[in-house]
């Protein structure tokens, strides 16, 4: 009888981390590279390598060159980033991120956009909880 997969040496689908750390600490490094290898984890992702930008350039990086190369293997998944900002301020995200999805490369977000304050499930200052002034069950019954 054959091991349960779970069992098995599988691999997950292949993708490829990106940081954008211009003037960011040692420690900010290390904690935002683990986050990104304990999401591939906890996801079942196999991330095969990060390419990080450490230069406030312009959309051409070598970091983001060489990520553009590695979408183009057959076997790559997609791209996981800490957060849309990682792919820097919004003149240079925007074309990034068309390049990024034109490729067909999945696009992972470990923290993704915050949602709208005024949603559904955002508390309304008009509808206070207001106690009912009668009660809940009439004395006489």
């Amino acid at each position: 009888m054959e091991p349960l997969t779970e069992h098995r040496g599988v691999s997950g689908p292949v993708v490829y981390g990106f940081l954008r750390l211009v003037k960011v600490s040692a420690a900010r490094q290390v904690a935002l590279h683990d986050a990104l290898t304990e999401y591939c984890r906890r996801h079942e992702l196999a991330l095969h390598g990060v390419f990080t930008e450490r230069t406030a350039g312009t959309e051409r990086s070598a970091a983001f060159t060489g990520l553009l190369d590695v979408l183009d293997l057959h076997d790559t998944y997609g791209v996981v980033l800490p957060a849309l900002s990682h792919l820097g301020p919004k003149a240079i995200a925007a074309p990034r991120h068309a390049r990024i999805t034109t490729s067909g490369a999945r696009l992972l977000l470990i923290r993704g956009p915050r949602p709208a304050a005024s949603g559904p499930t955002a508390p309304r200052p008009d509808r206070a909880r207001r106690r009912s002034p009668a009660p809940a069950l009439d004395h006489d019954t």
